[in-house]
């Protein structure tokens, strides 16, 4: 785990200890059994991890890897054929061989290339977290639980726009992972969140930047949002939340199931930079947070897991969107609902909080983060 100061790591470890020690009412563990919880997690975690380096040269998940390159390289196609951007120059993230422990340093290293038309799908299109385990991380306090089953989360807000593309395996088989519903929520351009009720957000009558979408055949879900924006002691992140064995309801929503993974997708410093230099990102006068000042990005890297997303400018200017993909590896056994606790519930002509909120589950990941 990778923190800015001891304190921050002091601060995760009593976060963890205390998460464990409170996610099974009416259990009281001594100290060394929750160390001994801990670490059996953290051993699950690494065997987990392993399988899926071993898997990696299976002809199954060669197949899998080309279906993502060829998958990308169309999407990338339609969206700027979309926006009428065929002939315009496009930008390219370093992907992850160059940097430089991607964690441990500062992302404005990273920066942006030019590729070519030469380029390779493969060298353009590529995954920098194939094969790797998933570390799980912290819920945060604003989601929202029986969201609408769209992909268009956008509504009538403004900012850049982000078509995102995420694909998940199941490290119990090394295959897609299919029938998951997958959440994802974010903050607007000036760090708002829809569907809550707390001081300052959107009320729990508003549902922008926020939506569910079922993962297909390949376990690839796709999402038009915009880039995020930030606010208060926190870098710009997306949230994204695995559901297993949920129901769809006639009303464009879903029910029950289990969390299987959390997590936060986190964005390059010079990426983040350039948008935030743009309206109405640059109205926001909450200070910033870097990444590495974040105390929640060392629970979403490893030393083989990069939690920062390859992306592609759709054209040569921000306003005509950003192209973003992850792979994401979870045990989809995995029952992770003590640490997704909902602030409100979906319903039509709004909202209504969860009167059993447990505030104090949402700032403390799994024992399977990084």
């Amino acid at each position: 785990m990778i923190f800015t100061s001891s304190f921050a790591a002091g601060v995760a470890v009593v976060l963890s200890l205390a998460s464990i020690a409170t996610a099974h009412p009416g259990e009281h563990l001594s100290e060394r059994e929750i160390e001994d919880e801990v670490a059996n997690s953290h051993l699950v975690h690494y065997m987990n991890t392993r399988a899926l380096e071993a898997c990696q040269n299976d002809p199954e998940v060669k197949a899998r890897k080309e279906r993502a390159i060829a998958r990308r390289a169309a999407t990338f196609a339609r969206l700027r054929q979309e926006r009428n951007l065929e002939d315009a120059a496009w930008l390219h993230r370093r992907d992850a061989a160059s940097l430089q422990k991607w964690a441990a340093q500062s992302h404005n290293k990273t920066g942006l290339i030019n590729l070519d038309k030469q380029s390779t799908n493969e060298e353009i299109f590529g995954s920098n977290t194939s094969c790797v385990l998933t570390p799980d991380n912290a819920n945060g306090p604003y989601f929202v639980y029986q969201e609408h089953i769209r992909s268009d989360v956008v509504e009538k807000t403004v900012g850049v726009p982000m078509h995102l593309e995420i694909q998940f395996i199941d490290v119990n088989t090394c295959k897609p992972a299919t029938s998951l519903l997958i959440d994802t929520w974010s903050c607007n351009a000036t760090g708002i969140y829809s569907g809550v009720s707390a001081v300052g957000e959107g009320g729990l009558g508003t549902t922008f930047l926020r939506g569910v979408q079922p993962t297909d055949a390949d376990g690839v879900v796709n999402f038009d949002t915009i880039f995020p924006g930030h606010y208060q002691g926190r870098a710009t992140h997306q949230h994204l939340i695995a559901h297993v064995g949920s129901t769809t309801l006639a009303n464009g929503t879903y029910t029950g199931g289990r969390v299987a993974h959390l997590s936060q997708l986190f964005f390059d410093q010079v990426l983040r930079d350039a948008v935030e230099a743009t309206a109405p990102y640059n109205t926001n006068r909450i200070a910033k947070t870097t990444n590495l000042r974040d105390q929640f990005t060392g629970y979403a890297a490893t030393s083989k897991f990069d939690p920062f997303p390859n992306y592609l400018l759709l054209g040569n200017g921000l306003s005509n969107g950003i192209f973003v993909w992850a792979e994401l590896a979870l045990n989809t056994s995995s029952n992770w609902d003590y640490y997704a606790p909902y602030a409100a519930t979906w319903k039509e002509g709004g909202g209504y909080n969860n009167p059993k909120f447990n505030f104090g589950a949402v700032a403390s990941p799994p024992p399977t983060h990084g």
